[in-house]
């Protein structure tokens, strides 16, 4: 394959037929595998995917991301290659739904230890699951339950897992001050190519720790693996509530449902913030 129409050295395309070889194993998780060069939103493309019926497995990889999405309804985007941006397809069948909430943790434990293996750098979670390297963001995650179809079985619930690591963005293309990239970070690797085939791999290990325990984070050792990487805990934190209001206290926990705990109080969906 030529180099195309990309000049940029530092970020050589993805090269989807090497990945599709090396991911889509017998008897594995993954059992589609796309990288396409632009896109809207991938977790949107995966969802209507989901909706059309779409097998567990499926991976999208956008090179560009015009309109991403991230929690609480914050918009990113990122120069062509500069990162990873991916959704990825799970139907969790047999797992009671209120396991589901912890599939978000899931893959922020499991990005913190592809990233801290391959590019060899301190990243940390904050909760729910944004990394930080050096307490800048370099990465988030997006989970979206997608019901059933009507007349479906209830089986036919899925996951979309959206994924964008920054990997060699520069100070100026930041999306904000408090942004970093692994490039940024000093990273001893920062090509996309073992990234993503790391964090796929222990993305589907530590699904298929957390699925054969029937959802359990205590008995699949998801919620100890949590609580070792997330640098929240323990710390003064402020916490924005979706209606407005804010707590001020100390991160004091994690519960068995993955929600935080602060001065005894359990939040599920809200924003929290560091305090130095």
């Amino acid at each position: 394959m030529g180099n195309g129409p990309y000049t940029d050295l530092e970020r050589p395309p993805l090269r989807e037929a090497a990945l599709r070889r090396a991911l889509l194993v017998p008897d594995g998780l993954w059992t589609d595998l796309r990288v396409v060069d632009e896109t809207g939103s991938t977790n949107s493309d995966v969802a209507a995917a989901a909706r059309a019926g779409a097998a567990e497995g499926l991976v999208l990889v956008a090179e560009r991301q015009t309109s991403g999405r991230g929690r609480l309804g914050r918009v990113w985007t990122s120069p062509p290659r500069a990162g990873l941006a991916l959704s990825v397809l799970l139907r969790p069948t047999g797992i009671d739904i209120a396991r589901f909430g912890w599939l978000p943790l899931l893959a922020g434990v499991a990005l913190t230890e592809a990233v801290r293996r391959i590019a060899e750098v301190d990243a940390v979670l904050k909760w729910p699951n944004d990394l930080l390297v050096g307490e800048r963001k370099c990465a988030g995650i997006l989970a979206e339950a997608i019901p059933p179809a009507p007349g479906a079985v209830p089986a036919q619930s899925a996951v979309v897992l959206g994924i964008g690591l920054n990997t060699t963005l520069r100070e100026h293309e930041l999306p904000r001050p408090d942004a970093t990239s692994l490039a940024l970070a000093g990273a001893a690797c920062t090509d996309r190519d073992p990234l993503l085939r790391g964090l796929l791999r222990s993305l589907a290990t530590w699904y298929g720790r957390w699925h054969e325990a029937g959802g359990d984070p205590e008995a699949s050792g998801l919620r100890e693996a949590y609580l070792f990487h997330c640098a929240t805990l323990g710390r003064d934190v402020l916490v924005h509530m979706p209606d407005g209001s804010e707590l001020r206290g100390r991160a004091d926990g994690v519960d068995t449902d993955g929600r935080i705990i602060v001065d005894g109080q359990a939040f599920a969906a809200a924003d929290v913030a560091h305090l130095r």
